[in-house]
């Protein structure tokens, strides 16, 4: 099977509900336990999905759950009156589960007792079959001949009761994951990728993400660079963690409380009283105003202290590449000779480049090259780095010949 250019998406017909209607919200236990039995008498695979409260609530906790199993319908759960939702997860633990971009949904999923024994993201298929674009409408539109709907992805989806129109857009965002899923893998058996994508899917469905300890949280702050001295890292640091801690007591985003960019604008100038604070960029509104002394004293806690942070944080990362070309020459030769064979070899299988291999991994595997340099020793380095075998199996040979043989600088 070969792609086809993407349809006009102004030609293609407008989904705008599910076959069956939409359902009503599940909120009881009784009804959690009617939609697991429905779901257990299903059949297939199951279409998953989870609407988030981003920007609005504190976390990333699901605030709705969709679920489509064939001869079980779709069902809407509202997990907020349950601790868990143990009884969906036990009906479906021999079901693959079908989501799209699974790596934003498994953590909330995870936060309610559910795991999938197997999984196929459309997401992550999309991108190994070569398509141009991967978010859900834009496949669907490509592979379905239909437009789906998506004003409401970026909704406060904590409100309640939650309106009959976001409800209607949450149902259709499993009403074609199954139909999808089923002509993505048609496309990844004719390219000979569907070993190589369910390789992918597993790798996604039990990697843990690396914890950053709350306590050094606040080094990810917007505009950090903008900070000269370890003092304004103090600042800084206290700032966020009054932040922190209010937005966790009020279940609110951090960021309505105060953006990123006010915490920094203060650390700069550390303001020594309330009307000074209030008068820097960013400290306006009700949070702002209200919490003032809050503010002021994470202000003077950050001068205060003799516990001054490091001015960077080892990472343990390479350098940018940009900076390789005069602190270790050789090392940027053989990162841009196998970048630019990589991408050759990304081209001659349809995918994208970031999907062959990791950029993280090839600047990891370059900078410390390993000794000697052979298929054996590349080959390690790559696993050790969290490659998959058939990354491996594409861009180890690639790697060995570019580290033994760079370029030289002046064909770079």
């Amino acid at each position: 099977m070969t792609l086809t250019p993407p349809p006009d998406p102004d030609t293609l017909p407008l989904l705008t509900e599910p076959d069956d209607g939409v359902p009503a919200v599940i909120e009881t236990e009784r009804g959690l336990l009617r939609a697991a039995d429905a779901l257990a008498a299903g059949s297939g695979p199951v279409a998953v999905d989870a609407e988030r409260a981003s920007g609005f609530r504190y976390g990333q906790r699901a605030f709705l759950v969709q679920l489509k199993r064939e001869g079980s319908g779709i069902w809407l759960i509202d997990p907020e009156p349950f601790d868990t939702l143990l009884p969906a997860q036990e009906a479906l633990d021999d079901a693959e589960w079908v989501l799209h971009a699974a790596g934003q949904d498994l953590p909330c999923l995870a936060e309610l007792g559910m795991h999938p024994p197997s999984l196929f993201d459309t997401e992550v298929a999309a991108r190994m079959a070569g398509l141009p674009r991967v978010g859900l409408g834009a496949v669907v539109e490509h592979l379905l001949g239909l437009r789906l709907a998506k004003e409401h992805s970026a909704a406060d989806w904590s409100r309640r009761p939650l309106p009959a129109e976001w409800l209607r857009y949450a149902a259709l965002d499993v009403e074609l994951l199954l139909g999808l899923r089923e002509k993505l893998q048609e496309l990844l058996v004719a390219q000979g990728k569907a070993d190589w994508a369910a390789e992918e899917f597993e790798h996604l469905r039990t990697a843990r993400p690396a914890a950053v300890p709350r306590s050094e949280r606040w080094r990810k702050t917007s505009g950090i660079n903008k900070l000269k001295s370890v003092r304004s890292l103090a600042v800084l640091r206290e700032l966020w963690n009054a932040r922190e801690s209010l937005a966790e007591k009020k279940d609110v985003a951090p960021g309505r409380l105060l953006p990123d960019s006010a915490l920094v604008a203060a650390a700069e100038v550390m303001p020594r009283t309330v009307p000074q604070l209030l008068s820097v960029p960013g400290f306006h509104g009700r949070a702002a105003k209200r919490e003032a002394p809050r503010w002021l004293r994470a202000v003077q806690a950050g001068v205060a202290t003799e516990d001054l942070p490091v001015r960077q944080r080892p990472s343990g990362s390479p350098p940018p590449p940009r900076t390789w070309k005069d602190r270790n020459p050789l090392a940027y030769r053989q990162y841009r000779t196998a970048k630019l064979r990589l991408g050759r070899r990304a081209e001659q299988l349809r995918i994208m480049p970031d999907t062959l291999l990791a950029p993280a991994v090839l600047k990891q595997l370059c900078w410390e090259a390993p000794e000697p340099v052979d298929l054996n020793t590349v080959t390690e380095g790559l696993r050790r780095c969290g490659a998959r075998e058939w990354q491996i199996e594409q861009t180890a040979a690639i790697i060995a010949v570019a580290l033994l043989e760079p370029e030289p600088m002046e064909n770079l």
